[in-house]
């Protein structure tokens, strides 16, 4: 992601990307340094399908590293990775294409055996499934939406029934998968709903004949089975990516996976980017300016900070807002956003002589119109009249 900041001088790199390698590198550091047997990276390498070649550069380093210290790495196609249109290569496609040692890339739903793997354990991988693909394929429309849904869930369902049925009841299973799950936060804190997409069923991932779940696509971190087994875990995003994930602190998961016995340890990634998001509401047109930096910390506790401040106040105080001032105060922030929502207070006033109830619907409906300025209000009034007319010829 490079949404915020300024360019590497150096690397010619922008510096958001470097603040999701710096995590990255801790990451495979942390693999080659305690010899671990696999990597799962569970989907959305970067921010869509067509990434930079400078920014494929870097992601291959790192899978390279990885390759070369012999830890087999799985790596499952995102929703951000994949074209819309049907055919399209994905943005992971080299590493398949190239057949690079000890890297597979997940780009169809699959069962991979031990012998397949070269290790004691077996995996069942779901990549992002394309809503579009499947419409295709069982020639439905955009009308069957939620069928749509019934039907991807059904598939899914019944391929992982038939592989937790032909695995090898004495090694562990892994199922990793880029989905959503019922019952996930959003880094918003917002509930994961049916509708937007497919949404895998807690039942599903929370099987007692799997040993570790690996999930992607939701930010926040998150055991959503938590004191029980399997484990079911969203490790999120290695970096804060927008607002939603100002209070979020960043891990990778690495875990002990034995045959219904797992042990997940938490690893807190280190030297993360602050988001700091403040809002203020102006009641006093009085040190305006010093009511605004009061709305924000400290000048030291901003450094090396994304930041917001949003700003309410009457439209008339616009000119009281001294941005050029502010903006110098948090001139050693990494990068400053300042949002200004002036209200406009609208009221309808009526003559002295005049009260609400005294009015009929159609003489408070014109008040409104015109208070508000509404365009059209002639044609309007005309249509609530006709509406009032009507209702009343019916009782």
């Amino acid at each position: 992601m490079a949404n915020y900041g300024r360019h590497d001088p150096e690397s010619g790199l922008p510096l958001r990307v470097l603040d999701f390698l710096k995590s990255l590198d801790a990451i495979v550091d942390a693999a080659i340094a305690e010899k671990v047997d696999l990597v799962i990276f569970a989907g959305d390498a970067y921010k869509d399908r067509t990434p930079a070649p400078t920014f494929q550069r870097e992601w291959g380093k790192r899978i390279m590293r990885l390759s070369q210290a012999q830890i087999l790495t799985l790596l499952l196609v995102g929703n951000h990775d994949i074209s819309p249109a049907i055919g399209r290569a994905h943005a992971i496609q080299e590493f398949d294409t190239l057949q690079i040692p000890n890297v597979r890339v997940i780009a169809q739903p699959q069962f991979l055996k031990a012998d397949e793997l070269g290790l004691p354990i077996q995996v069942i991988g779901l990549p992002w499934v394309s809503r579009s693909g499947l419409m295709a394929s069982l020639e439905m429309s955009a009308a069957d939406l939620a069928e749509v849904f019934t039907n991807i869930e059904s598939r899914v369902t019944d391929l992982i029934e038939g592989w937790l049925a032909q695995a090898d009841a004495s090694l562990p299973i892994i199922l990793t998968a880029h989905a959503s799950v019922q019952g996930a936060k959003y880094g918003s804190e917002r509930m994961v709903m049916l509708g937007s997409d497919l949404v895998l069923p807690g039942s599903l991932v929370k099987d007692p004949r799997l040993d570790y779940v690996a999930l992607g696509h939701i930010h926040k971190p998150q055991d959503l089975n938590e004191g029980a087994h399997p484990p079911v875990i969203y490790p999120g995003s290695i970096e804060r990516v927008d607002f939603g994930e100002a209070g979020d602190d960043k891990f990778f998961v690495i875990a002990e996976i034995e045959k219904r016995k797992t042990q997940v340890q938490w690893r807190k990634l280190e030297g993360i980017r602050p988001f700091i998001d403040r809002r203020i509401t102006l009641k006093s047109s009085e040190d305006v300016t010093e009511a605004l930096k009061s709305a924000l910390p400290r000048p030291k506790e901003m450094d090396r900070a994304i930041v917001r401040l949003t700003i309410e106040y009457p439209r008339e105080w616009d000119t009281l807002i001294d941005e050029a001032a502010l903006r110098k105060h948090v001139e050693k922030v990494f990068e400053f956003h300042l949002i200004k929502r002036p209200q406009v207070e609208a009221r309808i006033r009526l003559p002295a002589d005049q009260t609400v109830s005294s009015l009929s619907p159609l003489d408070l409906l014109d008040q409104y119109w015109r208070a508000a300025k509404v365009e059209d209000a002639g044609e309007l009034q005309k249509l609530a009249q006709e509406i009032l007319s009507d209702n009343a010829a019916r009782d």
